[in-house]
């Protein structure tokens, strides 16, 4: 039987080979056309040109509509500018973050602190100090406890009146500061009750006040009978208890020593005898 020549070998190969390279691409071309298609856009999204503070008016530079893809449109989003121009921002909203309507204040509420003072409550300002505002930890956002040092019958007494208040702003601002630092403020607001501003606005008129901050987990209110003066120097004392005689360890596990006289007589004479127990 003749062989092949080499060359119709190589022709044949060149030839299967191309083949199967035209329709590998074929197939993954048919392949990727349902992929793009689903990704095609289902709506118009909001979404911010810029980080937002609370308190901020939208404007129409702060805002651009963008071609959402797929189904999961975000609950609540606002799908075009009108929507959201002229309204205030009531939670910081970040460089392209979808509007939400939770995030904004009504229509004609305005801006500033106005639009995070929740409904029943009241915004009430306290001038304070570096001390009082806890070397300027004291920020927006953190809550803290109000305590109140008073003169009571010739004592100073200092007690706890307000707990778990969150603190709206602090100075002029209404933001926490982006590192974190502390500054110092002379003003520090406060979201209270209309009974508990009145409380803290007679306490910051009748004696001294003092804030501390709390964990913004922590949210159980505590009893306090309060602090007196004359009872800083009885703190750290310990009742005293009447001494006893020392008794070594030796004797006392020594047993008492006893002593037993047994009288024998023999032959008419008497002996004693002496045994120790």
């Amino acid at each position: 039987m003749k062989r092949p020549q080499p060359w119709l070998l190589l022709v044949l190969a060149l030839g299967f080979g191309t083949a199967a390279a035209y329709l590998a691409l074929n197939y993954i071309r048919n392949q990727t056309t349902p992929l793009l298609s689903a990704e095609a856009p289902k709506g118009q999204v909001v979404l911010a040109m810029k980080d937002l503070p609370i308190g901020t008016i939208v404007g129409e530079q702060d805002v651009r509509a963008v071609d959402w893809p797929g189904d999961a449109l975000p609950p609540g989003f606002l799908s075009v500018p009108e929507e959201v121009v002229g309204r205030g921002i009531i939670t910081p909203v970040k460089l392209n973050e979808p509007f939400l309507e939770g995030k904004l204040a009504p229509r004609g509420a305005g801006g500033g602190i106005t639009t995070i003072i929740t409904e029943g409550l009241r915004a009430l300002s306290v001038r304070v100090d570096e001390v009082i505002a806890v070397a300027g930890f004291v920020i927006p956002g953190t809550r803290v406890d109000v305590l109140i040092t008073k003169n009571v019958a010739g004592q100073n007494t200092t007690r706890a009146i307000l707990q778990n208040v969150q603190v709206l702003a602090a100075g002029q601002s209404i933001q926490t500061d982006a590192e974190g630092k502390p500054q110092t403020v002379a003003v520090i607001t406060v979201l209270v009750s209309p009974e508990q501003a009145e409380l803290l606005t007679l306490a910051a008129n009748d004696g001294r006040i003092q804030m501390t901050l709390r964990n913004a987990l922590d949210t159980v209110q505590v009893v306090t009978s309060g602090a007196r003066s004359s009872e800083l120097l009885s703190v750290g004392r310990r009742p005293t208890r009447p001494t006893r005689p020392r008794v070594s360890a030796q004797a006392a596990t020594l047993p008492r020593q006893t002593e037993t006289i047994i009288e024998v007589f023999k032959g008419g004479q008497k002996t004693l005898t002496k045994f120790n127990n």
